[in-house]
Formats: C-alpha cells, sequence, structure tokens
C-alpha cells in the first residue's frame, strides 16, 4: 500500500506537520510526503495543451507528482487553511490537476485508471468554517479519481491550542489512519 500526503502547509513545524507526523505513525505501508512550498510547480496557465494531449506542456516537479499520485493508493490533502480556502502554493500545484480532467471530459481518456481513496485534514485558527476548503479539496480528490473520501478531520482553534495537543485529534487521526488501512 502506497499513500501520498500533499502537504499544502508553509510552515516546516506547524500544525499541519504535527498532524501529518502523526498520521504517518499510524499508516502501514509506504508513505510519501509531497511539500507544496519545496516544490519548483508552477500553476496552469490554460494553454490548452492538455485538451489534445496526455499530461501537461510545462516541465517541472509536476511530472514527478503526476507519477505519484498514479501509483498510489490513498491521497490525502493536508492544508492549512487561510481566509475559508486552501493556501495559494497548494491551489496552483493543484490547478495542474486540469490535465487529468481534460483527458477524462475531452478526450474520454483516464490518465489515473487506478481508484483510490482520498482524505481531507485541515487546521486552522478560530472557529471559521472549512466548508470552503473541504469543497474544493473533495473535487480535486475526485479528479484524481478518489472514488472513496473519508469524512475531512477539521482542527479548529489552532491559534489557542496546537493541534497535537487537542484532544479530539488523536481519535480523528486514529479513525483516518484506519480508513486508510482497509483495503
Amino acid at each position: 500500500m502506497k499513500t501520498l500526503i500533499i502537504n499544502g502547509s508553509p510552515r516546516k513545524n506547524g500544525d499541519t506537520v504535527q498532524l501529518i507526523r502523526k498520521l504517518k505513525e499510524k499508516i502501514p505501508g509506504e508513505v510519501v510526503e509531497f511539500v507544496c512550498y519545496q516544490s519548483d510547480i508552477k500553476g496552469c496557465v490554460d494553454c490548452r495543451y492538455c485538451w489534445e494531449h496526455d499530461g501537461c506542456c510545462r516541465k517541472d516537479g509536476w511530472q514527478e507528482l503526476e507519477q505519484v499520485i498514479q501509483e498510489c493508493d490513498n491521497l490525502l490533502i493536508a492544508s492549512p487553511v487561510y481566509f475559508f480556502e486552501l493556501p495559494g502554493k497548494l491551489l496552483d500545484i493543484f490547478s495542474r490537476v486540469q490535465s487529468f480532467w481534460c483527458a477524462r471530459h475531452y478526450r474520454k481518456t483516464e490518465l489515473i485508471p487506478k481508484e483510490k481513496k482520498g482524505g481531507i485534514l485541515l487546521v486552522g485558527g478560530g472557529n471559521g468554517s472549512m466548508d470552503r476548503a473541504v469543497a474544493t479539496g473533495s473535487w480535486l480528490l475526485k479528479d484524481m479519481n478518489c472514488t472513496r473520501i473519508a469524512p475531512p478531520v477539521c482542527c479548529h482553534g489552532t491559534d489557542r491550542v496546537p493541534a497535537e495537543q487537542n484532544p479530539e485529534m488523536d481519535g480523528e487521526i486514529s479513525r483516518l489512519a484506519e480508513f486508510f488501512s482497509q483495503p
């Protein structure tokens, strides 16, 4: 089993990373963590290359990430929430999922034939809604052929209590790890 965790946090030891560490301890098999803010991947420029061709014409780190997306069994989006949405760098990278969407809808080709399970892990200060970020993440997971998606794990109030000290998170992380562990 191979799990890909796409880390959308710019902080090297922030709340998102704390929860990722806890989850990695509980998931069997190979776990690959992709850190968006250490990537050279640029956003989609709507050149429409993917309307007629497999992949993307922009050559950067996307091709390597795309390969792991195609191979993995589980895919997790783990991210802080900024202004009720996923951060810009994460959305830039995910804009390249357009190549999968175009293949499926314009060319009737499936670039990710392997079905996978998906999950969303979000953290944020305050207690504002994470619904928009969950909706965005859910659509992206579906476009990456996640046919089963776990209920989202959302950790609010990290401006007052660090995520790893939130008593609810141990159970939520265990539930997510169990979901990914089952066939």
